[in-house]
């Protein structure tokens, strides 16, 4: 099964596991540990914001989110999140 998640790197330890935040709706959900050089060059610090994609509890995809593309995404899934109670209250 695939999974796409939004993480963000809490640490590093030993200057290679990458202890990532795993996030759904915006609440922590999980810990995934994966070696740090798996992670782009631009997302290997602490803080950094990722779109990840897991498959069988392996690290297959990761994405560094600017804050430019975290404000564009917040806002898309504010805005799907309004249509959705739009929807919701039709019914």
């Amino acid at each position: 099964m695939t999974e796409t998640y939004t993480a963000t790197l809490d640490r590093i330890v030993d200057g290679q596991t990458a202890v990532l935040l795993l996030e759904e709706g915006g609440e922590t959900v999980e810990q995934f540990d994966v070696d740090v050089t798996k992670l782009p060059p631009e997302g290997q610090h602490e803080g950094a914001v990722l779109e990840i994609v897991v498959e069988a509890s392996e690290l297959c995809e990761a994405e560094y989110l600017s804050e430019v593309t975290q404000s564009r995404k917040e806002s898309a899934q504010e805005r799907l999140d309004r249509l959705s109670t739009k929807l919701s209250e039709r019914d």
